[in-house]
């Protein structure tokens, strides 16, 4: 809980650094949260429900992956692949194709992970 925290707060004071607009009061309204309600997330006190966090992920920009700790990058790349062209230039077997490739490598990827934890 106190990644999250940590991370709210400093997602809005850098934000604050450049326009004062940035209080706890006006995220809150962003997100659509009573202040103090928000004032717990960035005190830790309190942990924002999932919908809540995907808001908050939008109003700063970042991954929720990120706002929740499971990940250090702020913002993943967009993964519209335009270079390749977007998802209309696919059949749905080359979709499907491609999500269990990728759902392959993460599990693989899990595995290896698990694998040096126990070393």
């Amino acid at each position: 809980m106190e990644i999250v925290a940590k991370r709210l707060k400093g997602e809005r004071e850098n934000l604050k650094k450049s326009d004062s607009k940035w209080t706890q009061e006006y995220v809150a309204d962003l997100v659509g949260v009573a202040r103090p309600t928000y004032t717990a997330y960035e005190n830790a006190t309190k942990l924002p429900p999932i919908d809540t966090l995907s808001r908050l992920a939008d109003v700063f920009d970042v991954d929720t992956d990120y706002l929740s700790g499971r990940s250090d990058i702020r913002k993943r790349p967009d993964t519209n692949m335009s270079f390749f062209g977007g998802p209309e230039n696919y059949t749905e077997d080359e979709i499907e194709e491609m999500e269990a490739a990728l759902l392959r490598y993460r599990e693989m990827k899990k595995r290896a992970a698990e694998q040096t934890q126990k070393k």
